[in-house]
């Protein structure tokens, strides 16, 4: 009771929201790591480990919410969300979180959390600066993994893994507004606002199911793109042209153009990746297996590092950010 009180505190004194000129500071990558359950805090710039955050148990889900200054951390085995701050890279609370908290995203300005409530099959609203307050619930399809939360705050896109489809939730009546049969399995959702599409990932079918959202009452698949086998994480590089897919089973990344989704290449190097995330002209992959991070050029595809992280990494989430400078 004490963290969570310590936590609305700490939450109330932020700026609500910010100065569309403030600036951040040079970006962080937070890591989730399920076996040693903590987070690795990657310092972009010198592309290091700078600080290892305990979290709950197994941690798997993460956004890291600049507007907010905090990442927030989806504990499936001890059912909580975790909270740490940019600034002094520490962990400053925790926010309970349903029986089996996977996917998690967050609204743009940083004030609401949408989190997959796997076994009761709910999208669980959260306000991080009312952690005292129990999380609002939307029911949802069976399985529910992946969350999106689209740019203007009024749909949060939920993977429905057990129903092969993916639910448009609309914020303002609280309830599913439409549903779209997708691939087999959908896992991890990607939002691209600019052609206002969802890529959703489907690991059993081992393809991509582009969604066209242009009319949110009767969403639409536009295509169907094969990648590597079981894919779990993707993400925008390359100013948005390219879409870096990681196939698990694989233990490789498909290159698509994002424009026409014709493939580009299909990486290989990689121990069982997950999640994925891309920042200038740099792509971050974590590899479970390998227990580290590689990092690619985005144009090229071309390794040039390999960060070391915690035991079973996975990074399934949003999980580069920087906190606001004052």
């Amino acid at each position: 009771m004490r963290t969570l009180r310590f936590l609305a505190a700490l939450l109330a004194a932020l700026p609500w929201p910010l100065l569309p000129a403030t600036l951040h500071a040079a970006p962080f990558a937070y890591i989730t790591n399920q076996g040693s359950h903590d987070v690795s805090v990657i310092d972009l710039a010198s592309q290091a480990v700078v600080a290892t955050v305990p979290v709950g148990r197994s941690p798997a889900g993460v956004v890291a919410s600049s507007a907010a200054g905090l990442v927030f951390v989806a504990n499936p085995d001890s059912r909580d969300v975790s909270v740490i701050d940019m600034r002094s890279q520490r962990k400053v609370g925790s926010l309970p979180a349903g029986d089996g908290p996977v996917g998690i995203d967050a609204a743009a300005d940083g004030r609401r959390l949408f989190v997959a409530d796997w076994y009761r099959n709910r999208l669980l609203l959260l306000d991080p600066a009312r952690p005292l307050d129990p999380p609002q619930a939307i029911a949802v399809g069976r399985a529910p993994a992946g969350v999106a939360a689209d740019g203007d705050g009024s749909s949060v896109f939920v993977a429905e893994r057990d129903d092969d489809s993916v639910a448009i939730v609309d914020l303002a009546s609280a309830s599913v507004r439409s549903r779209v049969r997708v691939g087999s399995h959908p896992f991890a959702l990607l939002f691209d606002g600019p052609r206002q599409r969802l890529y959703a990932l489907n690991v059993q079918s081992d393809d991509l199911s582009v969604i066209d959202l242009r009319n949110l009452d009767r969403p639409g698949v536009l295509a169907t793109v094969k990648v590597g086998r079981a894919p779990y994480g993707a993400a925008l590089a390359a100013g948005g042209r390219k879409l870096f897919v990681t196939n698990q089973h694989g233990n490789s990344v498909s290159v698509i153009d994002a424009d026409s989704l014709q493939p580009i290449a299909t990486l290989s190097g990689f121990g069982y990746p997950e999640g994925v995330a891309a920042h200038g002209d740099r792509v971050y992959v974590v590899n479970w297996m390998d227990d580290n991070v590689s990092v690619l050029d985005a144009d090229s595809g071309r390794t040039l590092n390999q960060i070391a992280t915690g035991r079973n990494s996975r990074g399934f989430g949003a999980f580069i950010g920087a906190a606001a400078t004052r």
